[in-house]
């Protein structure tokens, strides 16, 4: 059976939206039929991530009424298919967020993890996300003001019947000294998936419209993404070797010069 999850946030700025494009790519790469969805109809980003621009048809034509969702299902990484959202406010002004369910419904029959990118905060539009998923997941930032926020997503998300299936931390600071996990769980009320730290090339990736996990697989929040996918895919994760870095000219000049030792 399909399993639908929706990644949701109590602010903007999280990082949700790379998550998505990340864990979407691997569950494929891991080998299941993976579509990840652009939920976020008002601030859409995802297309732009995965360098999917000026499509023809997005899910805003769906949800206006004016297209079916099998028109708006495009290739991605790893074989993910992908369903974006337009970045033009009448496209968004036309669109109908209450369709979302019919949607979900055509595309439930295709694959086995269909993943949602909801719209950040406390919302009308936010809410339908998190009723028709089959488990929510936070992305939460290590400071106060997030973990407040996600606690608010987490509450109004139980409120209207739906289930919190766990919490990805982002952007954690690479010494992790002050990251304690099982405290962040103590906070949230629910099991902490994975930690991505904070990693540069999450940045450069998107500038190039690609995930950091095609762009720079062996980097830290590469890793990440891989170790969270594969939890979520169910599969044991193995832990890659990370090749040492080459020799430059510069540095051998320096270490005969100097005898420094390598």
């Amino acid at each position: 059976m399909v399993k639908v999850y929706t990644i949701a946030s109590g602010k903007g700025g999280t990082g949700k939206t790379t998550v998505t494009a990340n864990l979407g790519p691997m569950l494929a790469q891991y080998g299941k039929k993976t579509c990840i969805l652009d939920a976020d109809v008002g601030m859409a980003n995802l297309g732009l991530i995965l360098g999917l621009e000026n499509l023809p048809v997005t899910l805003h034509e769906v949800l206006a009424g004016k297209a079916r969702v099998r028109d708006a299902i495009y290739d991605g990484p790893f074989g993910v298919k992908v369903v974006p959202c337009g970045l033009s406010l009448q496209g968004f002004q036309q669109s109908s967020p209450d369709r979302l369910k019919d949607v979900m419904t055509d595309l439930v029959s295709e694959f086995d993890i269909l993943i949602m990118d909801a719209p950040a905060g406390i919302s009308r539009d936010g809410v339908i996300p998190l009723t028709i998923a089959d488990g929510v997941i936070l992305v939460v930032n290590p400071e106060i003001s997030s973990i407040v926020d996600s606690l608010k997503t987490k509450i109004l998300t139980e409120t209207v019947g739906g289930h919190v299936e766990g919490a990805i931390i982002n952007r954690v600071a690479s010494s992790g000294d002050e990251f304690n996990r099982a405290q962040m769980e103590k906070l949230l009320g629910v099991r902490v998936l994975g930690v991505v730290p904070e990693d540069p090339n999450v940045r450069r990736a998107s500038a190039g419209r690609s995930p950091i996990v095609v762009k720079y697989p062996t980097s830290s929040a590469s890793r990440a993404f891989k170790r969270i996918s594969a939890d979520v895919a169910g599969i044991e994760y193995v832990e890659e070797e990370v090749p040492e870095p080459r020799e430059g000219f510069v540095d051998r000049l320096a270490r005969a010069l100097f005898r420094v030792k390598a």
